[in-house]
């Protein structure tokens, strides 16, 4: 009896319905939330089973956004992710693991500034849906924690009063939806 070979389905991201966005606490009492406005990548899976992904991720630095055109250019520049000679930020996973009946841990490189460091996020799967012009689609909530300096962003800046300008700890939030293609 002959045993069908499971057909590798390519997803890419659909930009215009998802989003990439990081928070990171300011004088430690507030938080700012930034996004990327050009993105991309996809996800290969066996069939359409999400536990089998290899995911590749890229976002354009230079179209960081904090809604703040000063503090923009400030994460732009050498201070933070340095765009001219670090145009792009890439994630690539190296694990996925179901944890749940709609959650996974996916592990993977983050590469930021020129330093790739391993980085564990958690994904909500949001289920399957056809839309109207019979494209299948996929929702993903992924969050996570990394810390800034190991990636080579290290300004800092002090209150007089002693008090920390930005934290280290920066926490994502994605809301990513593919689309599977033919």
């Amino acid at each position: 009896m002959a045993t069908e070979a499971a057909t590798t389905t390519t997803w890419a991201i659909d930009p215009t319905h998802s989003e990439v966005q990081f928070k990171v606490k300011h004088l430690v009492i507030s938080t700012v939330t930034g996004s990327f406005g050009q993105f991309e990548g996809q996800v290969e899976t066996t069939g359409d089973d999400f536990a089998s992904a290899k995911i590749s991720f890229s976002a354009d630095i230079d179209s960081i956004s904090t809604n703040q055109e000063q503090r923009d250019t400030h994460l732009k520049s050498a201070d933070f992710f340095d765009a001219a000679n670090f145009p792009k930020l890439t994630f690539t996973s190296t694990s996925i693991n179901k944890t749940g009946d709609d959650t996974y841990t996916i592990v993977g490189d983050l590469t930021i500034r020129g330093t790739t460091k391993p980085v564990t996020l958690k994904a909500e799967y949001g289920g399957q849906m056809q839309d109207f012009y019979g494209q299948t689609k996929a929702g993903f909530e992924l969050t996570g924690t990394i810390k800034r300096k190991e990636f080579g962003l290290t300004w800092d800046g002090v209150t007089e009063a002693g008090g920390v300008v930005v934290s280290d700890d920066v926490k994502l939030v994605m809301n990513i939806q593919v689309t599977k293609q033919a």
